[in-house]
């Protein structure tokens, strides 16, 4: 009975961190809009002072037409899947050295997931 109940709370446990890793679209949407919006668009072919993230996962970097990219960012090659946007996201100037964005990163992890849960929405 005891190891049942223990078995079933790893369970739960693992569940429990696999979707936290997963994120949450709507609460990535939140975040979103509190923090990178001002800069970047969620709309496909509007850039702001950054390029739209329509689309960005799964897409090569420094692929936005109309978009001056950094010199940085134009030599990455690394196509922006979960895992790399994961580490540009908590550390973009020490991801990517020289890039042009001044934004210091998402500190909090379940954020990055929910903001990477949501960019997965844009297409």
């Amino acid at each position: 009975m005891i190891g049942r109940l223990i078995f079933t709370l790893m369970l739960a446990g693992a569940a429990s961190s696999a979707s936290a890793a997963e994120g949450d679209p709507a609460a990535g949407k939140a975040v979103f809009q509190r923090t990178c919006e001002n800069c970047h668009a969620a709309v496909i072919g509007v850039n702001k002072v950054g390029p739209s993230l329509w689309n960005v996962v799964g897409r090569k970097p420094a692929a936005v037409p109309d978009f001056a990219y950094s010199d940085a960012m134009k030599a990455n090659k690394e196509a922006w899947t979960p895992t790399a946007l994961e580490a540009y996201l908590a550390d973009p100037r020490g991801d990517v050295h020289g890039v042009k964005m001044f934004f210091k990163g998402l500190p909090n992890p379940a954020d990055r997931a929910n903001v990477i849960a949501y960019l997965q929405t844009l297409k």
